[in-house]
């Protein structure tokens, strides 16, 4: 019995990880073609853009927002491996053989355990670097005219104050967590309380060096004089890396193995740290997030669906993840407002996940 338990263990190991390695696989590619054609529309006006470098772009976009839908590929590869484990008859011949449901449970709890270590160690610094990579990437693309427009008011806003009056910073695109910064527009105000307006720079590209701001491809227009153009600029700061970082970064942009340096320079500047705490701790509980997927897909998808009710099983299986989901960005929002402690908000749809589908399973296992 325990030879064929290991065996069928190893089997149904490798039938859940064939499923949500191919969910994952088929979703990876219908949002690098999705990407890809939202990137080619904008990029259609820009004679310097090649088909590969767009290509090269959307592919390393696609990684950082795949890891987001991971659980969803987990629960939906677990619900497909036990829908045809369950229509080939093989779990009831496994339970006419003695095999409860809670042994042929476990291999694919084991299974989502390693894939979720494997995504915090390893694919989570990947897709952070790969968005780094497509950062660079899209600075290359548009960035080539100075400035990223005035009419454009979305993107990174930086506000300084120093002895030679006030400055606001925005720009289009972040790279090295605002170290370095692309498509920028800089408003100066000069000192004293009345705020007067100087001048307007548009500027390609700005990089933090130590005690000031060097700008590169600079036009600067003032409300008497043409606009001048100029190779390069320096404005004073008083600002320093942690300090741009608060402001222009975001938890999802710094790898697991990063964030607890990331967490200690915040805290020694006096800095928020709560987002950069939640997302260490859902990176820590990924894997336990993974195996309370497989509860709830196995809580709804181990009946005999021979008659029928493949269609019930499917909806209560994405809405079991959709209020997880749901629940999840609530206590997410909770955090970061610093009305949950991060360690909560984090295992919070962990241990709701995770006994709803125990509870499900031993009611109609053992109930």
């Amino acid at each position: 019995m325990s030879m064929m338990t290991n065996t069928l263990g190893r089997y149904f190991a490798g039938r859940f990880l064939v499923s949500a390695v191919g969910v994952f696989a088929s979703i990876f590619v219908l949002l690098v073609l999705v990407d890809y054609i939202e990137m080619v529309r904008k990029t259609s006006g820009l004679a310097s853009a090649s088909a590969i470098t767009v290509a090269q772009t959307s592919l390393y976009r696609v990684p950082q927002l795949l890891e987001k839908l991971m659980p969803f590929c987990v629960l939906i590869g677990a619900m497909t491996c036990y829908l045809a484990l369950s229509r080939r008859l093989e779990l009831v011949v496994a339970r006419a053989a003695g095999v409860s449901a809670w042994q042929f449970i476990f291999p694919a709890l084991a299974s989502s355990i390693i894939l979720g270590t494997l995504a915090t160690v390893a694919y989570n610094p990947m897709s952070a670097n790969l968005r780094e990579l497509s950062k660079r990437m899209e600075a290359e693309l548009f960035g080539s005219a100075p400035g990223g427009g005035i009419q454009d008011a979305s993107g990174f806003w930086l506000n300084q104050i120093t002895n030679d009056g006030q400055s606001i910073i925005n720009a289009a695109r972040s790279e090295q967590q605002g170290v370095r910064l692309t498509g920028l527009t800089l408003f100066r105000f000069g000192p004293g309380p009345k705020l007067e307006f100087e001048e307007r720079i548009e500027a390609r590209e700005a990089t933090l060096e130590e005690g000031r701001w060097a700008f590169k491809s600079v036009r600067r227009y003032s409300l008497d004089k043409p606009p001048v153009d100029q190779d390069t600029y320096y404005l004073p700061t008083t600002l320093t890396p942690a300090q741009v970082r608060n402001s222009f970064s975001t938890p999802e942009t710094v790898s697991f193995w990063q964030l607890p340096g990331y967490i200690r320079s915040s805290e020694s500047s006096g800095f928020a740290t709560a987002g950069y705490r939640l997302q260490y701790q859902k990176l820590i509980a990924q894997p336990f997030l993974l195996a309370a997927m497989v509860m709830l897909a196995a809580s709804v998808s181990l009946g005999f669906f021979r008659m029928g009710g493949v269609q019930k099983m499917v909806l209560s299986g994405v809405g079991a993840g959709f209020l997880l989901y749901v629940l999840s960005k609530v206590t997410e929002d909770l955090s970061k407002a610093e009305l949950m402690h991060p360690i909560a908000a984090a295992w919070l749809p962990v241990c709701v996940g995770g006994l709803t589908g125990f509870l499900a399973l031993l009611y109609q296992e053992d109930g």
